[in-house]
Parts: C-alpha cells; sequence; structure tokens
C-alpha cells in the first residue's frame, strides 16, 4: 500500500478491484540487476516498493503481530513507509472482501524529526475506510498519519486485532519493546470479523541511488480464528517491476543472525521476486 504524504492506501485500493489490482502490482519482475538503479523511481506515486509475504496456513486471522526495526535510517528528506498489511473478509458472508490496511512506521520529512505512524485503508470497491480519531497529534492533520518520535536501531511491535467490546472495529498498537510502552494508534471500522493474507513491506519514495536504509522484520506471528498461533518463518518476496517504476537495487535477505528478514535499499539484489526465503 502507497505510503504517500497523506497516508494513503496502495494506488490498486482507490479504485474497483482492490484485490486484483494488488496482485497485478505484486507480479513477478524480469529487470534483475538491468533495471532502474539511479534516479527517482517512475511509478505513478513516485515509490519503489518491496514486499514479503507471509507463508502462513490460509485460515481466517483475529490478531497479526510483526516486530520492525530500522537499523539503517534514511538519510534524505524523503518519504519512507514500511508497513504491517492485512486484508479484511466476512467469514459470515461467505469470505466477501472487505478491503485492507496497513500500519507502519513513517520517515516523514514534514513530521517532527521525521517520525511518524499510519494506520489506514480503503474497501474492497474503493473508498477509505471509516475510523476513530487518534489521540496522537498530526503534523499535517492527517487521520491516517500521525506523529510519532520512532529510533533507529529500537524495536517496535505492530498488532492489528479486533477490538473488545466494540463490533468491527480493529485497532492497530505500536509497542516500543525497549520499555514496554504501547501506543494505541486509532481503530478502523470494517465489516468484517477475521483477516488474511499479512504481509510486510517497504515503500520507499527516495531516489534508487540515495544512501541505503535497511529495516529488520521478525516475529511475524498471528493468532488463528479457531484458536491457536503461528509464525511466519518463510516469507515470499516481490519487487515492484521496472515497468512500473520500480528500483531494480532493493533486496530483501534473512539476517545472519537468524531472527528476522532485512530489506535494504540500494545494494545488489541477491534474492528475486518469487524467491521464498526461510529462517533457520
Amino acid at each position: 500500500m502507497d505510503g504517500k504524504a497523506t497516508g494513503g492506501c496502495h494506488d490498486g485500493a482507490m479504485a474497483d478491484g482492490f484485490f486484483s489490482r494488488l496482485a497485478n502490482r505484486l507480479a513477478s519482475s524480469t529487470q534483475g540487476a538491468s533495471g532502474r538503479v539511479t534516479g527517482p523511481p517512475t511509478s505513478s506515486n513516485g515509490a519503489s516498493s518491496f514486499h514479503l509475504t507471509w507463508e502462513v496456513p490460509p485460515q481466517p486471522l483475529v490478531e497479526v503481530r510483526a516486530d520492525l526495526e530500522v537499523t539503517e535510517p534514511p538519510t534524505v528528506d524523503k518519504l519512507y513507509f514500511w508497513a504491517l498489511q492485512v486484508n479484511f473478509v466476512d467469514t459470515t458472508k461467505g469470505g466477501a472482501n472487505r478491503g485492507g490496511a496497513h500500519t507502519g512506521l513513517q520517515h516523514h520529512p514534514s513530521y517532527p524529526g521525521g517520525g511518524a505512524v499510519n494506520w489506514g485503508g480503503y474497501h474492497n470497491g474503493g473508498g477509505e475506510l471509516d475510523g476513530t480519531v487518534s489521540e496522537l497529534p498530526s503534523a499535517l492533520n492527517n487521520i491516517n498519519t500521525r506523529t510519532y518520535a520512532w529510533r533507529p536501531k529500537t524495536v517496535y511491535r505492530f498488532r492489528v486485532f479486533a477490538t473488545e467490546g466494540a463490533s468491527n472495529h480493529w485497532r492497530a498498537t505500536v509497542t516500543d519493546l525497549s520499555n514496554g510502552a504501547e501506543t494505541v494508534i486509532r481503530d478502523l471500522v470494517v465489516e468484517a470479523d477475521a483477516l488474511i493474507r499479512p504481509m510486510v513491506w517497504s515503500e520507499v519514495f527516495a531516489d534508487c541511488d540515495h544512501p541505503s536504509c535497511t529495516v529488520r522484520w521478525s516475529n511475524l506471528e498471528a493468532d488463528l480464528a479457531n484458536g491457536g498461533t503461528v509464525r511466519a518463518r518463510s516469507v515470499r518476496l516481490n519487487y515492484q517491476q521496472h515497468a512500473d517504476g520500480g528500483c531494480a537495487n532493493t533486496n530483501t535477505h534473512v539476517d545472519p543472525a537468524g531472527g528476522g528478514f532485512l530489506q535494504t535499499t540500494n545494494t545488489e539484489r541477491i534474492n528475486r521476486t518469487g524467491t521464498a526465503l526461510t529462517l533457520p
């Protein structure tokens, strides 16, 4: 989902066919190292994205969690967005698609110190999801993107789950694991009773050859609707295609320490679209 300055979703979510357009965006890239490695991305929103789709059982989920650490922060005044994405379904209506949403950190030049956090999404047929107003301030008065003073080399846990006692409310929180402080971002109101198809991704509005930046994803977990917890120890990779404006010098690989997956900009691409990475 695109992390525009407005805090909006992926381009395909803004019109009919949310899921088909998202699938098109996740189509295989054939450019490899011969693709775009300098200058700005030429996509419609000016960003280059790469994604990690979790390999978990295709069952309804009631909570999704992921830990995010910006290990090498951006050094340019461009928007960077790192997010956990979920899609919503109503299992009482045959698994009807209810859209998708994303939550994560942003390096946003228009926010104090560049620090922002986001929770927003779109209906399957287009149109922004309704939600509560966050108690966090917003430098741009944006309902999705709020001011949040995150720090590099600090692990933040993102959770998406149904809010107890509030029908159809789906909450996102962020917890600073260095001190245990959990912050409610806000609730989205979606006529859904389950989550499906979790993924994490980076969306970068910087030039392909701007200084390298790295984030680490770990502890990718989900609670099943019928009980139990699953951990995504394997993910499948996708990079935005050259024809869609993506950079060819982004890469995802397993953290050498074995605890997660690293996404890096301005580096050699070793693991290509479709590759499955598995933690040791």
